[in-house]
């Protein structure tokens, strides 16, 4: 545990948390869990990613400090955390949505802290344990051949910016594999109309450990899909696709309203 100038930085889980004081009240929150700060005269915002923001009077200096390499100064009264930037255009754009405005002298040095960051995670990728071949990720992930869902693992493929670009199917159960011969192949030699928007998930799935939910319609199958995509192994993330119009919802408890409710909450038009 480090205190600095009234911030707690603890290791839990090897989890980063900071303490802060917020509305006279003690919070801690997960540094992971911090999208970007901002400052508005001595206040400094907290936004994070479920939509809540925190206000502390803890000084932008002391925060920048405390918070490190993983974040990223976008002028001076701004830092955005790495991995929440999806890109960098005439604006910041975040993995949620959200657009944020930086110093145009700073450009090239926000590009490569970007780059920076992301260099450093995935030269810590671990091939150990990574399947080599066709018929040893079809092994692995036997159990999933015959479910009713469509199902993938991809590995990541990163530009020489470390930004991803493209990924390739390494496992694909019959469900999936009916609508192309997929194994070994990039979706974009599949694809050449590829739709770009399923990347933003996939590589903040596959960099930092993030369970998703992205929704969305692929030209590519005329299909509204729901995918959710996880980590599975270092470069790699897990795909299940859903057909929309194939899903149904039943409520059966208030329990359930309740569940749908905290659902719809963390929609991005909801925060």
């Amino acid at each position: 545990m480090r205190k600095n100038g009234g911030v707690t930085l603890t290791n839990f889980n090897k989890s980063e948390y900071i303490t802060i004081i917020s509305e006279r009240k003690k919070v801690v929150i997960s540094v992971s869990s911090i999208l970007y700060i901002v400052m508005e005269g001595k206040t400094a915002e907290i936004h994070l990613s479920d939509g809540k923001i925190y206000n502390t009077r803890m000084t932008f200096a002391a925060l920048e400090e405390m918070l490190g390499d993983g974040f990223i100064k976008a002028h001076r009264g701004c830092i955005v955390s790495a991995m929440a930037i999806h890109e960098i255009s005439d604006m910041i754009d975040l993995v949620n949505g959200e657009k944020l405005e930086y110093a145009r002298r700073r450009k090239n040095n926000i590009i490569e802290s970007l780059q920076t960051s992301r260099k450093r995670i995935i030269k810590g990728f671990d091939h150990d344990g990574v399947p080599d071949t066709e018929e040893q990720y079809h092994d692995y992930y036997r159990s999933f051949d015959e479910m009713p869902f469509a199902f993938t693992n991809i590995e990541m493929v990163f530009n020489e910016e470390c930004k991803a670009v493209d990924w390739i199917f390494r496992y694909a159960n019959e469900a999936l594999a009916r609508l192309e011969k997929l194994i070994g192949q990039s979706f974009g030699t599949l694809f050449s109309n590829m739709d770009a928007k399923w990347l933003k998930g996939y590589e903040r799935s596959t960099l930092y450990g993030e369970t998703l939910e992205l929704m969305d319609y692929s030209p590519e199958i005329d299909t509204h899909l729901k995918v959710i995509c996880f980590p599975t192994f270092k470069g790699h993330c897990g795909c299940i696709l859903f057909d929309v119009d194939k899903i149904w919802f039943e409520q059966h408890s208030e329990d359930s309203a309740k569940t749908l409710a905290r659902y719809y909450a963390k929609l991005p038009n909801n925060k």
